[in-house]
């Protein structure tokens, strides 16, 4: 199965998404104003002790104090404490671990106020992003994930993935990081670790040593509320957990990011450095040239379309999602009803495990699936429902088909659910249901380019506006376009935006900066 990762980026943020089969499984939108992220260790003070909720808020820079139970203390929370207050008062000066004393570990059914005080100076992860009016959720069970190994300080144990099921490569990668391993770090090795030798190894614990010693030395000069080791960003971390043999292309649209990536890729697997492609074209947007414009905008409305005529209606609701299949009236091409429930529900299963990667839906989820009464044809459901889930990188838990024909799944909720308009507040008239007259836009766009030329001055203009008036500007000879340039004595760059609506448009100056111009 062929992989793809397209990458495009703006001054609002990066939008970051993976295909497989030239269908999109994964969708990811990093903004600038999102600064908390799954995995960032902060230098955090506690607010407040909640011993009725066995649980403290600390201040690391949000809005609002995030949130901090007792269970995600780790047993080694006073080693942390210690080193932590060691580094600030500079009675220590780096991370290293291997003449560290370990204290002793808290109890598992212990108080909140026992451990912690008020105002006291404590180094968090983020464990959950900031959803809804919640704060960030955090752990002190501090972990630093790398490409084959997870780094766990303070504790001594090797721990093997689950999902590694042969017994001798299971021993071999034990012995391994056992031998690896410095004293005081715990390590747990990663699926993709499986067949790597020893060298491979040991540089990957090496780069997290490194990463966390550099963090742990950030600590002597840091204030409350700082950034000590910080995730890297999530085209990194896709790409850390997932290159594999089918990626076959990366594409990144900014040159600042394209040379990041070239650079991770060299680091993790340098055999892959020449899948990296660079798209430098000023005629159409990456997300419009490769399709995924359409793909989102047809992806993400509350009804999804399956291949066979069904359909799904997805609603969302505070405490849970529901999911309703249906057959639709195209869909009845079996002989009897049970077969038609059967093709409809196993088409639903595939795209409802494709919709939860999609929007990163977490928590409780109940699907509707369309009623069946034999029991090998439930089965045969569940059975496939479990393969198609079985590539999501969350936590989740799958239960049978109910009486009531209901299939429950609960699935990690680290980040916010991703939503994306589909219905949008038309651009152009701003819901009023009026536009000016189609007729005139050719002559605003032509005012307005004037205006820009000749008054203002400007230079490389570029136009955006929609595939149709995109046509009707660069066709025929002379096109519209040719006779700007004859006229100008500069060539206007137009560009295909299918999110703009048929009549709106919009000007950029040679630096990508959209030209403000008021209306008439």
């Amino acid at each position: 199965m062929s992989s793809e990762l397209i990458i495009s980026a703006s001054p609002q943020g990066t939008r970051i998404a993976l295909l497989q089969e030239k269908r999109l499984v994964e969708y990811h939108v990093e903004t600038v104003e999102n600064s908390f992220t799954v995995g960032d260790i902060y230098l955090g003070t506690v607010r407040k002790l909640v011993t009725g909720l066995n649980a403290a808020f600390v201040d690391i820079g949000y809005e609002k104090d995030a949130f901090l139970h007792y269970h995600d203390l780790g047993p080694n929370l006073q080693s942390l404490s210690k080193l932590t207050k060691d580094l600030i008062a500079k009675r220590a000066n780096s991370g290293r671990l291997d003449k560290f004393k370990l204290e002793t570990e808290i109890d598992k059914l212990g108080k909140i106020d026992k451990v912690l005080t008020k105002n006291q100076p404590i180094l968090v992860q983020v464990v959950k992003e900031p959803i809804s009016t919640k704060g960030p959720r955090l752990s002190c069970d501090i972990s630093i994930a790398g490409r084959y190994a997870v780094l766990v300080p303070f504790s001594n144990s090797v721990n093997i993935s689950k999902k590694i099921t042969d017994k001798s490569e299971r021993t071999r990668l034990h012995r391994l990081m056992t031998s690896i391993k410095p004293p005081n770090f715990g390590i747990i090795v990663r699926t993709v670790a499986s067949g790597k030798d020893v060298e491979e190894l040991e540089k990957d614990v090496k780069t997290l040593i490194e990463k966390w010693e550099s963090g742990m030395k950030s600590l002597n000069e840091a204030k409350p509320r700082d950034l000590i080791i910080g995730e890297m960003n999530r085209a990194s971390s896709i790409l850390r957990d997932l290159l594999n043999d089918s990626f076959d292309s990366i594409t990144v649209d900014t040159k600042e990011l394209y040379e990041s990536i070239k650079g991770f890729i060299h680091t993790i697997a340098p055999e892959k450095e020449k899948i990296v492609k660079f798209y430098n074209n000023n005629k159409a947007k990456l997300f419009e040239q490769t399709g995924l414009e359409k793909q989102i905008k047809s992806l993400f409305g509350r009804s999804v379309s399956l291949p066979g005529g069904g359909y799904l209606i997805i609603e969302h609701t505070e405490a849970l999602h529901v999911i309703d299949v249906n057959s639709g009236n195209k869909s009845n091409n079996e002989e009897n009803q049970e077969d038609t429930a059967l093709h409809t529900n196993i088409e639903a299963a595939k795209e409802i495990a494709r919709q939860l990667r999609l929007r990163d839906i977490g928590g409780i989820i109940v699907i509707d699936f369309i009623d069946m009464k034999k029991a090998e044809h439930k089965k045969q459901l569940y059975d496939e429902m479990r393969a198609e889930m079985k590539p999501d990188r969350s936590k989740f838990t799958l239960l049978p088909l109910s009486k009531f024909g209901l299939m429950q799944i609960t699935r990690q909720r680290v980040r916010p659910e991703l939503n994306i308009v589909t219905k949008e507040v038309c651009p152009t008239c701003n819901g009023t249901g009026m536009i000016q007259p189609s007729i005139l836009v050719t002559d605003t766009i032509e005012a307005n380019l004037e205006y820009l030329m000749t008054k203002q001055n400007e230079k490389k203009i570029s136009l955006m506006l929609h595939p149709y008036l995109h046509a009707y500007f660069s066709s025929g000879f002379p096109s519209p376009r040719w006779k700007w340039f004859f006229k100008y004595k500069t060539w206007i760059n137009l560009q295909k935006d299918s999110s703009l609506g048929i009549t709106d448009f919009k000007f950029y100056d040679r630096y990508g900066e959209e030209i403000e111009i008021a209306a008439n």
